[in-house]
């Protein structure tokens, strides 16, 4: 566990992913102009030692433009797998580590034995590890198609959602707390 205020999420870039700008609606011009926007919004937020838990979608593209991409990427970042990895799992080396999910502890005084749990999975779930016990769950995949239960900790941090920037752990703690989540039992 280390400090949160150097913790960011997001999910679903797609760079080099020229018809998801149609498909979902992004308003970029361009494939170049989408990737150089994301890019700029990335390390806007992101420092060199930042740890980043990206949820997965990196990209669509040849592996030699994504190395590009991760080469100009601020940080120390973390891939869940997605649907759409061909050209990040083409560059294995730029990544602390590439699994299909994983439950992460974060330091935090406020939260119950001084740690937020999270399960981090590139597809939403309704029901995951601990859930009931406040375990909060994110996602990305939908790309803001799925209406937000505020009765679930669990929301999608895909960049379509959040103005095509990360999400630091304290913007996530504050929507969280948003919630109307109780306990089950």
């Amino acid at each position: 566990m280390k400090l949160t205020r150097n913790t960011y999420f997001t999910s679903d870039h797609h760079f080099g992913h020229e018809n998801i700008i149609k498909f979902t609606n992004r308003p970029f011009g361009s494939v170049e102009e989408m990737d150089h926007e994301l890019i700029k919004r990335w390390n806007d937020k992101i420092n060199k030692n930042d740890k980043v838990y990206h949820l997965g979608d990196f990209g669509l593209c040849k592996g030699e433009r994504m190395k590009t991409i991760l080469d100009q990427l601020n940080g120390k970042i973390f891939l869940i797998k997605g649907n759409h990895e061909g050209a990040a799992m083409a560059n294995p080396n730029r990544f602390e580590w590439i699994k299909d999910y994983y439950e992460l502890n974060v330091a935090d005084a406020e939260a119950p034995n001084g740690k937020q749990k999270i399960m981090l999975f590139h597809y939403a779930m309704r029901v995951w590890r601990s859930s009931f016990r406040g375990t909060w769950h994110l996602y990305g995949h939908s790309h803001g198609s799925l209406k937000d239960d505020e009765t679930m900790n669990a929301f999608d941090v895909g960049v379509d959602c959040h103005d095509f920037y990360p999400l630091s752990y304290e913007e996530i703690k504050a929507i969280m707390k948003l919630k109307k989540w109780e306990p089950p039992f």
